[in-house]
């Protein structure tokens, strides 16, 4: 066997530990982002209550979360400085440290907004707009992360991760709007159709999230909706319904809907723990597997000693590998018993490694392919925002009008307006 053959061979093997330890940063990123946003999503629901009573209800809680988000923020800065700034091997996907630094950037000037709120220079809904965005960005990276993935299991979780983390976020934005509409008494239509549309992006990405979750968390979901809070909230969805149209302030109301809706989202958080930890225990345990083949495969090399040139051991008689087009039978297999073990062995472990590979981008396939129908959403959005001058709620209410008239998915919908309108 050719020296430079088996480089090339340890060499591939290192460049998948390489990523695969690129993705281990990746998810410790995601576990950092995931507790952060948790955070910044009861930071957001706290300020609400603070500004819409005029300073008086929520300002001891409001100050113990801002100490709560403070600190999981200065984890996540320590944690990105330390995985991305001073790593050995700097990540070189320019999109996802271009959204950590849009991130990072809103991050700076929140200080800024707790200022504007404290002296009640914001409105409700404005602060609200203002967490959200924020929020959002910090969603992008999690998605952004997906694609340096190169493990099929790894690549599900972090799938159901992020679609739990965007159930968790539109959940968060109906609590907000929920409760700014009750306590107001400004239950316009406007806003019964907004949170209409923020309970279908709950079940849409409920539909993906199941799909690549496991049956523990799948099981865990279905109980949790069935559970005595989600229950009691539907029961008030169907009331803010009925008061749709309506100017009359129900405080009282606005309680139990933040209550009901912020103990859906803690039971929400419980499973996003739980899926992080699976998470980090499944990377760990990956790297580890793949760190221990390399360091096993220079040891199978000495043990294959060099042997004549054998066609029947090579790519030649490979019936995977393409060869003449109408060509099938093979005269080099014609004495299967003289292939030695050693040259056997040799390409047994070449092919084993290729196999590996394909067989890894295969699976990733579904879950790249949720994730890229997620993008085309969101980008499509953006378009029929910047084209037609259209709210976010209201771009998207017309994917999903123009996919029931289609009869269509939002993500085959999304991709006509895109190649619509970037011609």
């Amino acid at each position: 066997m050719n020296y430079q053959t088996t480089q090339f061979l340890l060499a591939a093997k290192q460049a998948e530990i390489n990523a695969l330890e690129q993705l281990s940063a990746n998810c410790l990123l995601v576990t950092g982002i995931s507790e952060l946003v948790h955070q910044l999503q009861r930071e957001r629901g706290i300020s609400n209550i603070f500004l819409a009573s005029g300073c008086e209800l929520f300002a001891q809680q409001r100050q113990q979360q801002l100490l709560q988000t403070t600190k999981a923020e200065q984890q996540l800065r320590t944690q990105l400085t330390q995985q991305y700034l001073q790593a050995k091997d700097l990540c070189s996907n320019s999109r996802l440290l271009n959204g950590i630094s849009l991130a990072l950037q809103g991050l700076d000037r929140l200080a800024a907004l707790r200022e504007q709120i404290s002296k009640q220079q914001l409105m409700p809904p404005q602060s609200t707009e203002a967490y959200s965005s924020l929020i959002a960005a910090w969603l992008v990276v999690v998605q952004d992360s997906t694609d340096l993935v190169c493990d099929a299991d790894i690549t599900r979780l972090l799938v159901a991760l992020f679609n739990l983390l965007q159930i968790k976020e539109y959940a968060g934005q109906e609590r907000a709007w929920g409760a700014i509409g009750l306590a107001s008494g400004q239950l316009s239509t406007e806003l019964g159709e907004r949170l209409l549309l923020l309970q279908q992006a709950q079940q849409q990405s409920a539909v993906v999230f199941l799909e690549f979750a496991s049956e523990e968390q799948q099981f865990q979901w279905h109980q949790q909706e069935q559970g005595l809070a989600t229950k009691q909230l539907q029961q008030l969805r169907t009331l803010m319904q009925q008061l749709s149209g309506t100017t009359t302030p129900v405080p009282a109301v606005s309680d139990l809907w933040y209550q009901f809706a912020t103990e859906r989202m803690d039971e929400m958080h419980q499973l996003q723990i739980k899926l992080t930890a699976q998470l980090q225990k499944l990377t760990f345990i990956t790297v580890s597997a793949a760190q221990q083949q390399l360091q096993r495969h220079p040891a199978k090399l000495t043990q294959f000693a060099e042997q004549p040139m054998n066609l029947r051991v090579s790519i030649f008689i490979d019936p995977r590998m393409q060869g003449m087009c109408g060509f099938s039978a093979s005269p080099l297999l014609a004495d299967p018993q003289s292939i030695n073990a050693p040259n056997r062995s040799f390409y047994q472990l070449l092919s084993e490694q290729a196999q590996h590979i394909r067989t890894m981008q295969t699976e990733l396939a579904d879950a790249r392919r949720a994730m890229g129908e997620q993008k085309l959403i969101d980008r499509a959005k953006l378009l029929l925002m910047q084209y037609k001058n259209l709210t976010e709620a209201q771009a998207y209410r017309q994917l999903q009008q123009s996919a029931m008239k289609q009869r269509s998915s939002i993500a085959d919908v999304a991709d006509a307006v895109v190649k619509v309108l970037m011609q």
